[in-house]
């Protein structure tokens, strides 16, 4: 009996019987390279021969391609975050990627540990959504061997590339189509302060006042988790001011919706008495009543970005430049919760 009868048959082995270098049978089987059809006949003929299955080592060779990547993302009820997740694993089938979930509790146990768990679990890439993509500090990163991406974050993060709209010039372009419809009193409810993105879209609201020379008045600012109770909360809030606003403006989609769940419940017509806009342009935003005016990421090209970029990081071995940045753009979209007021 042969040693390839012998024990598990190797890449070695299948080029051998091929009669081609290891690098063309990895390149054969991941479908990447200039190989002749002679030659991938000859070795797709050796590998059904020896009855040749890929294992993990084998995508650890020089030149091989990304194969798994892990998705470290908050665990939530968030329609945003399944919206994101569905658009990742959608991007990466495609790509022929599979995934390692990896949801984190409220009460984490450390994002260092948690990206060691995926690794070990066989992740050769990292995708981060906020805040972890944030929490990644330098003494962190140089303990992840693998490539790391940011998604949806609200600016560049050292040591990872990052796929993102810029979320202040978005906010500041819906606070500022609200201010064109004769709204002089907007409120805001914020997303966590924890969240980049959060702070960016209170400064882009900040500056869109500031370029049409409105005060910015920090009773209209009131906090807010992401959450659809924290936009009841907030709406609550902002109603019970002396001098109410004219419009609100949330950080997402699900706190917007609860501003409208305050709104309708007080018999205040929607945008007649008080127009809304949210964020991220969600299923839930064609799905409350009237339909939410917000802020469209483009989520599904975001998400296959943040995928090419770690695919070209992987394959380079580090050579590649890992700080690249893609800002894609926005759209605002208006529905029935705005109007001239």
């Amino acid at each position: 009996m042969s040693r390839v009868q012998r024990d598990r048959v190797r890449l070695e082995d299948v080029a051998r019987v091929a009669r081609v270098s290891t690098m063309t049978v990895s390149n054969v089987l991941n479908d990447r390279g200039r190989v002749s059809e002679d030659t991938r006949a000859r070795v797709r003929e050796a590998v059904a021969a020896l009855g040749y299955a890929p294992n993990l080592s084998a995508s650890r060779l020089v030149g091989a391609s990304l194969s798994r990547v892990g998705v470290i993302y908050p665990s939530s009820d968030s329609i945003f975050l399944t919206g994101l997740v569905a658009a990742i694993a959608a991007e990466a089938a495609g790509r022929g990627l599979q995934l390692i979930l990896r949801p984190v509790p409220p009460e984490e146990p450390g994002l260092t540990l948690l990206a060691q768990d995926a690794i070990s679990a066989g992740a050769e890439a990292l995708i981060l959504i906020p805040p972890f993509a944030e929490r990644l500090d330098a003494e962190a990163r140089g303990a992840i061997t693998v490539p790391v991406a940011g998604l949806v974050t609200a600016a560049p993060i050292p040591g990872m590339t990052t796929a993102r709209i810029d979320n202040e010039a978005a906010s500041s372009a819906l606070t500022a189509l609200l201010i064109r419809a004769g709204h002089r009193r907007i409120g805001v409810i914020t997303g966590p302060m924890d969240h980049s993105d959060s702070l960016a879209r209170l400064n882009g609201y900040r500056q869109a006042l500031r370029d049409h020379d409105l005060p910015v008045e920090a009773t209209l600012e009131v906090p807010g988790d992401f959450g659809f109770t924290s936009g009841i909360a907030g709406a609550e809030r902002l109603l019970a001011l002396p001098e109410p606003p004219t419009a609100i403006v949330a950080a997402n989609d699900e706190m917007a919706a609860g501003v409208l769940w305050v709104l309708n419940s007080r018999g205040l017509r929607v945008p007649d008495d008080i127009a809304v806009c949210g964020f991220d342009d969600t299923l839930l935003a064609t799905r409350v009543w009237p339909t939410l005016t917000t802020v469209r990421q483009p989520l599904a090209a975001l998400a296959g970005q943040a995928l090419e970029d770690l695919m070209k990081a992987f394959r380079s071995r580090g050579r590649a430049v890992v700080n690249a940045d893609t800002v894609l753009p926005f759209e605002l979209i208006e529905r029935g919760s705005t109007r001239e007021a």
